[in-house]
């Protein structure tokens, strides 16, 4: 048995991946999908101090508190940061990172740096009326749809737990200092469908910081693939237990 622990990305709650959970848990599984900080059960938290320092405290913590050994954690979309800062601070609790259409931060960069679109997120936010909050990005023609959803069953689902993220969360730096951190096997699944103009991901490396071969799969589905392709998402991720 393994311990799935599903990090939700920008905008979304832990309620997302509610079509993987139990094809997870069927295949003989733990899994773990909580809402980080300002999202779901935690939206009363919301608030300009939130950052991904948050987020990273978030995980690390729920992996103390629940005693957790030998994770596969997951990262989705901005949760690449917080799962690979996560990796700095428990590494000996991980087997593997899971980074599912997601930011791969090197040490000192944010957001911006890993995709430069987010840029223009950050400065709309400073500029805003509250100086913080980051909207949701906007609904677009098929195949983009909403977060790679174009379903309108799906969207209206999504839309009901998308809240404002912070911008601090995008503006601070993912620091990777500790060499452990660097022998966690990494997996990268990468979204084929839909991808809007300006978000562009990294190239993989061949080969992996600990000098294995890297695991890369792409999955024909738009970017939020925990709601529209639940079952081959959940397929590559057994392939990791």
């Amino acid at each position: 048995m393994s311990t799935y622990l599903l990090v939700h990305g920008a905008w979304h709650e832990g309620r997302c991946w509610e079509r993987v959970v139990p094809l997870l848990t069927a295949a003989g599984h733990r899994v773990l999908a909580p809402s980080l900080t300002g999202y779901g059960d935690k939206a009363h938290l919301l608030g300009p101090e939130v950052g991904l320092d948050t987020h990273v405290e978030d995980i690390a913590g729920l992996i103390a508190e629940e005693d957790l050994t030998d994770v596969v954690l997951v990262g989705h979309s901005y949760a690449g940061l917080v799962v690979t800062a996560v990796a700095e601070r428990v590494p000996e609790r991980l087997a593997r990172l899971v980074y599912l259409d997601a930011m791969v931060p090197e040490d000192g960069e944010t957001a911006a740096d890993v995709m430069p679109v987010t840029r223009r997120l950050i400065d709309a936010a400073l500029r805003s009326e509250s100086g913080w909050r980051v909207p949701p990005l906007p609904e677009l023609p098929p195949p983009a749809g909403l977060f790679g959803i174009t379903d309108p069953a799906d969207v209206a689902w999504v839309r009901s737990m998308l809240s404002d993220h912070p911008v601090r969360c995008l503006q601070q730096p993912v620091r990777l200092r500790d060499p452990r951190a660097r022998t966690v096997a990494r997996a990268h699944i990468h979204c084929t469908v839909g991808k809007p103009e300006g978000f562009d991901r990294r190239p993989v490396p061949a080969v992996q910081a600990d000098g294995s071969p890297s695991w890369v799969r792409e999955l024909a589905a738009g970017h939020d693939c925990m709601v529209t392709a639940p079952e081959e998402l959940t397929g590559l991720l057994l392939e990791l237990a």
